[in-house]
């Protein structure tokens, strides 16, 4: 099984639910423009590197950590445009896509969910 950490903070919040190792992180390139001439070079205006940080996945809800499983789960569904994010030893401004959890068990009223992952996509460059 990965490795469980705590190194993720969202809005200046730690949450008391691990986040598993192996964490996709990528480097996206964004032109103003990418054309190629009669030629064949290709003239571009680049605006920037955006850092993105995807598969963040999430230790399973249980009894010991339910309530705070939802307080994450409700944070990463909150319709805001942009959160201040502290991944590891990086920090930006992003939003959030493609939240989901799956329900894997039922007891005592109360649903429990595995597989929770959130993907987080920079608001501006990091570099530029």
């Amino acid at each position: 099984m990965t490795e469980k950490y705590d190194f993720l903070e969202i809005d200046g919040e730690k949450y008391n639910i691990g986040v598993y190792a192996d964490v996709k992180e990528t480097a996206d390139f964004l032109d103003k423009y990418a054309n190629r001439v009669e030629s064949g070079i290709l003239k571009r205006e680049l605006i920037g590197v955006y850092f993105n940080f995807s598969d963040i996945k999430f230790e399973p809800q249980t009894d010991d950590n339910y309530d705070e499983y939802e307080r994450l789960w409700n944070k990463l569904t909150e319709p805001e445009e942009f959160h201040n994010i502290k991944i590891a030893n990086f920090e930006f401004s992003a939003y959030f896509n493609n939240v989901s959890r799956v329900i894997y068990g039922f007891k005592q009223n109360k649903a429990y969910r595995k597989e929770m992952t959130v993907n987080f996509t920079a608001e501006k460059p990091a570099r530029s």
